[in-house]
């Protein structure tokens, strides 16, 4: 009795990329020909910058092939609502998420999918040499810092873009209906159950990547938001240390005074502690009132996304 074949969905997020959007979707038909005994797939192209040329690249690539689907977003939402959308349409037994700019090599999907096979429930491409700038370098590392510390992310998991998933993973990620999704929280709060396998990185042929410091910012705030409220204990924890500090402060201020009592009590100290004090709770109040708005944000029904034109499979 032969095994059954298995449907993989590619998901590619696609910003400013209508130069290297062709050459990764090509790059994919050569791999998964070298694997059609046994795998069938689907390409789902989500367009998250409809201001330039890309969607209608995408147009003409599902207007050659059926498998294609492109999904042509109302505005720029961001790339993990744009990977919300492609898993909705989706159908695969697994879905492999990669990078529109070709720097994440199709041709290595065979390492991800065998690792996959070994009942992993998720692999990520862990890069042997990255290409990345110093300043994507630098928000890698901060993103790694802030997983671990609030996600509860293993030390030795290495995360990135390129990614592969089994289907009742997506199904539960897609459950997700608030308008700051995640994808790494997502994946983190589904399963444990989860490994690296290497693959080379390639330098950048075009462009520049699209992550400003500003969306870093928003990506890492979405994190610890959506997913954790270690923030706040930071915040109580904090509230409690200035709160006992200045209890101690001011006993040992009344002891100096009464052992010397010639000794000034002291101006620039005195509002030291204050500034200090306010500073500190300026930053919790802020804090928790991000929390608060995103609540108010979410209970309105933001949308996660807004799908503005669907070509190929069901277009």
């Amino acid at each position: 009795m032969g095994v059954s074949m298995k449907k993989v969905s590619f998901v590619i997020p696609c910003y400013r990329s209508a130069l290297t959007i062709g050459k990764v979707v090509e790059e994919i038909k050569n791999s998964m020909e070298r694997l059609s005994d046994r795998y069938s797939y689907e390409v789902i192209l989500v367009n998250d910058f409809p201001e330039d040329d890309t969607f209608e690249v995408i147009k003409e690539l599902a207007e050659k092939d059926d498998r294609i689907m492109g999904i042509n977003l109302a505005r720029n939402f961001g790339q993990h609502a744009a990977l919300m959308a492609g898993f909705r349409y989706c159908d695969g037994d697994i879905t492999v998420c990669l990078d529109d700019d070709g720097q994440t090599p199709a041709d290595e999907v065979g390492k991800l999918l065998d690792k996959l096979e070994e009942g992993y429930d998720v692999v990520y491409a862990r890069y042997c040499h990255k290409q990345h700038s110093a300043f994507r370098n630098f928000g890698s590392k901060v993103n790694e810092l802030m997983t671990r510390f609030m996600l509860g992310k293993p030390k030795d998991l290495y995360i990135s873009s390129y990614f592969a998933a089994k289907k009742f993973v997506v199904k539960e990620m897609i459950k997700y209906r608030n308008c700051y999704p995640y994808v790494i929280g997502l994946v983190l709060r589904t399963t444990k159950n989860i490994t690296n396998v290497e693959v080379n990185h390639r330098e950048r042929e075009l462009g520049t990547s699209g992550y400003t410091l500003g969306k870093l910012f928003g990506l890492w705030f979405n994190g610890f938001t959506a997913f954790s409220i270690k923030p706040l204990r930071v915040a109580t924890a904090c509230g409690g240390f200035c709160a006992t500090a200045g209890f101690l402060y001011g006993i040992y201020t009344i002891i100096k005074k009464f052992l010397n009592p010639l000794v000034p009590m002291g101006w620039s100290s005195t509002m030291a502690a204050m500034v200090f004090i306010g500073g500190m709770l300026m930053l919790m109040l802020g804090l928790i009132g991000e929390y608060i708005g995103r609540i108010y944000i979410s209970l309105n029904d933001a949308p996660q996304y807004v799908v503005r034109e669907i070509t190929g499979k069901e277009g």
